[in-house]
């Protein structure tokens, strides 16, 4: 029997929905991407007091190996498969579709589409999937 995966995913964790012989099973990957809070705030009333240095390449940098390691556990969930879809809010599912072009060609080669998607509930996200496959 075919194993059809539909990864629903965006910074805070992965919703990894299975469909094999007929069974459907839901798995979730918390990821560790911090959100910055990168404000640039005085910390005086007054007009020239100190302001906040912001090190923006250093928190771009740490976010970039947290989604790589983000990323990563995902492709482990995906092994194989032998179709995936990817859907997502903003741009994540934009990210993870380069990730998987450029370091897990194997896997990249059955991703079938990448949807633009808001969150659903589980049940929600389990029947678009069924759906997406039964077409």
């Amino acid at each position: 029997m075919k194993k059809n995966i539909g990864v629903w995913l965006d910074k805070e964790k992965a919703q990894i929905i299975t469909l094999e012989n007929k069974k459907i099973t839901l798995k979730t990957v918390a990821s560790a991407i911090e959100n910055y809070n990168i404000g640039g705030g005085s910390g005086t009333k007054f007009k020239g007091g100190p302001q906040d240095v912001v090190q923006d390449s250093r928190y771009l940098e740490r976010e970039k190996h947290q989604f790589k390691a983000y990323f990563k556990a995902i492709v482990l969930q995906l092994k194989n498969a032998d179709a995936i879809v990817i859907l997502g809010p903003a741009e994540t599912n934009q990210k993870f579709k380069k990730e998987l072009e450029e370091n897990y060609k194997d896997i990249n080669m059955v991703v079938k589409a990448v949807k633009k998607s808001d969150s659903m509930t589980d049940n929600q996200l389990k029947a678009w999937v069924k759906n997406f496959f039964k077409n």
